[in-house]
């Protein structure tokens, strides 16, 4: 299938996260190609949200990418140790973007096991710093266009029906009223997702 085109990307963060749901995630590599299902995602509202890393609308050498038009990729290390990718989104300046939480491994599944050092595929990616190591995305993919580079986002080839969850975001307390907003998405009864909703 082709890949998502830009107009796909240019709506805000929280109508492009649940549109991501069911999309393939590529990443064409020396090694080999592996190919994933987008399960799980989490909006990121820019510089009034105060889980962003754009709230306040400060410019970093680390939020840069952010701020660009939408249809780049955003990935940075969490506890100077683990990569996450954003998915900018929305027009240059605004700051949007959607978090990939979860996928559910579908081609190149020796290759993501051989990476993480793990044979239980459904733990592969269950995790935003899970899923970069299994799909070798570091921040050489940070900035990267998604509709030119070896890292992009496809269609599904068949698109089966899903219901999604709605829930709050994961890991940001410090986000005071933010922090309830129910900007995580992910589908309903799959066994992929990092952490499935108790409300």
């Amino acid at each position: 299938m082709g890949r998502l085109s830009q107009d796909f990307f240019m709506d805000d963060a929280v109508e492009v996260a649940k549109k991501l749901l069911g999309k393939i995630l590529v990443h064409e590599t020396k090694e080999g190609i592996t190919k994933c299902r987008i399960v799980e995602t989490e909006a990121y509202m820019g510089v009034l949200d105060k889980g962003s890393h754009a709230y306040s609308g400060k410019v970093t050498k680390r939020t840069a990418t952010l701020y660009e038009q939408g249809g780049v990729a955003y990935v940075y290390l969490i506890y100077g140790m683990y990569h996450c990718m954003n998915v900018v989104v929305n027009v240059k300046g605004l700051a949007q973007g959607v978090l990939i939480r979860a996928l559910e491994p579908l081609e190149g599944i020796e290759l993501m096991k051989k990476r993480r050092k793990l044979d239980k595929v459904k733990n592969l990616c269950n995790g935003p710093g899970k899923l970069c190591i299994a799909m070798d995305i570091t921040k050489k993919e940070n900035g990267v266009n998604l509709m030119t580079s070896s890292l992009f986002i496809e269609d599904a080839k068949k698109k089966e029906p899903f219901e999604i969850v709605s829930a709050k975001r994961i890991n940001i307390d410090y986000a005071e009223e933010a922090k309830d907003f129910l900007w995580r998405f992910y589908i309903k009864d799959t066994p992929y997702v990092s952490v499935k909703s108790k409300e």
